[in-house]
């Protein structure tokens, strides 16, 4: 279905779009059939993928000239300050600030110059700490965030309340995603910062390479839901074309789908092929236990046609993917990172 910008031709700017999940939608735009609603470029569409090295977005003067460069029609913004659970409790203010600037930036000129539509990549961590759950949409708003990571949360909570704003006074359509765990070919792998399936792998194969023990941190207790990179592109695009709102919608696979990290390292265990000393360290912190988040909204609008991938086959992918360029192009972190997976 053609997106309606008012012109014959649209520009898609994806911010963010060097990382994992611009990755996985310069991947699916050239993959899915002709036809699919969940990808594949029109020809009708110019497809902008930008990252940092393009443009500072916390700074205005940056973010004008690249909007100057490209004037974007439509805009998925992904670009983020990111990290895993240990890096988000160190640097609070700096997850605060850093990307309640990017988020200003990106939709002040989106409003300035006239983009037809923005969707805005969120995160689960965005919910109150002590909710009824599943989670659903409503309830964003309906208490503090978790301590551990508030800076992050109230930076990407603040994008909800700009988007409601922006329509409030210009009519503009920005609304937002909030996805789940996210996990696939071209995460950032880096055990500075990573998220957890990430990590694990990392660990895991250094483990394997060195001869030495898997350790997991924390219990291995937590429940969480996973959304492969690729999956979720399907549905940023099919969001892109079809879902005019600017109530968020959760991207995810069901609440039923809850896997614990045990599981995971579990399958990381046998994704490697690691035989090797595997355990937990309960001294280390566990985060949220569980956040279940319902993808009901999502399936109503989409249908229930479609198929999520399995957590094994996209574990597998991911594993196969960072083994195939570890030492070329993976975010695998300092250069004696590979030296001692060597």
């Amino acid at each position: 279905m053609p997106m309606d910008s008012g012109n014959s031709h649209s520009v898609i700017l994806v911010t963010g779009g060097t990382g994992l999940v611009g990755y996985a939608l310069q991947h699916v735009i050239d993959t899915e059939p002709v036809g699919s609603r969940f990808g594949r470029r029109h020809p009708d569409e110019t497809w902008v993928f930008i990252g940092s090295k393009d443009a500072d977005l916390r700074d205005p003067e940056q973010t004008k000239r690249l909007f100057d460069k490209y004037k974007p029609t439509h805009i998925i913004h992904l670009a983020a300050l990111v990290g895993g659970l240990y890096r988000n409790m160190r640097y609070k203010l700096s997850f605060l600030r850093d990307n309640t600037l990017i988020n200003d930036n990106v939709l002040h000129y989106a409003q300035e110059t006239g983009v037809t539509k923005v969707i805005s990549c969120l995160s689960t961590c965005v919910f109150p700490d002590k909710v009824e759950y599943p989670l659903d949409e409503s309830k964003v708003h309906l208490g503090p965030p978790h301590e551990s990571n508030y800076g992050y949360a109230y930076a990407k909570r603040m994008v909800d309340i700009a988007n409601r704003a922006y329509h409030d006074e210009f009519g503009c359509n920005f609304t937002s995603a909030i996805p789940t765990n996210v996990f696939g070919p071209n995460d950032n792998f880096d055990l500075e910062d990573s998220h957890v399936i990430p990590a694990l792998i990392h660990k895991c194969l250094q483990a394997k390479r060195n001869n030495t023990p898997f350790v997991v941190f924390g219990s291995g207790t937590p429940l969480r839901q996973f959304i492969y990179s690729y999956d979720l592109a399907k549905l940023f695009i099919w969001q892109l074309r079809e879902y005019d709102d600017i109530e968020p919608v959760i991207l995810s696979v069901g609440e039923d789908q809850e896997v614990s990290i045990k599981q995971v390292a579990d399958a990381v265990v046998a994704a490697v092929g690691f035989e090797g000393e595997y355990k937990f360290d309960p001294s280390r912190a566990d985060g949220q236990f569980r956040k279940p988040a319902s993808n009901k909204k999502l399936l109503s609008l989409v249908g229930d046609k479609f198929e999520f991938t399995p957590f094994q086959d996209a574990l597998r992918d991911t594993v196969r993917w960072l083994v195939e360029h570890y030492d070329t192009d993976a975010r695998v972190g300092r250069t004696n990172a590979r030296q001692n997976a060597s």
